[in-house]
């Protein structure tokens, strides 16, 4: 079973960076990936990045490209997404998923994940 929990989010001024960390406190599946979705109130959840084991490949919302990275530190298990030059469009609560595909390559879109973690908050302020 996979258990995915989320840290690192926290309030963030306009231009600032942060970095999450999703860690899975469960078992590896194989050909398993991880992605990062958020979802601000009022509105759809929104796939943000997602990376295929071992780097192999990544995926970013366009919305993000070139300001969010998405890594792997695999000393413990964690996959953590580096925001950077925030904006208050970037604000909700973000969540990682865990998604499977036996051939190396990953979409954002929810209906392919089928664990979640339970979301970290990260509001930006104008």
């Amino acid at each position: 079973e996979v258990q995915l929990v989320e840290s690192g989010g926290a309030s963030v001024e306009t231009g600032g960076s942060l970095r999450l960390s999703c860690r899975n406190y469960g078992s590896t599946i194989e050909d398993m990936y991880i992605g990062w979705f958020r979802q601000a109130p009022g509105k759809e959840r929104e796939g943000v990045a997602c990376r295929y084991s071992g780097g192999i490949r990544t995926t970013y919302a366009d919305s993000v490209k070139g300001r969010f990275t998405i890594s792997t530190n695999s000393s413990d298990n964690t996959v953590e997404l580096l925001m950077n030059d925030l904006q208050p469009e970037d604000s909700g609560l973000y969540y990682c998923a865990a998604g499977i595909d036996s051939r190396p390559r990953c979409f954002l879109e929810w209906g392919r994940f089928f664990s979640w973690g339970q979301g970290t908050q990260v509001p930006v302020s104008a």
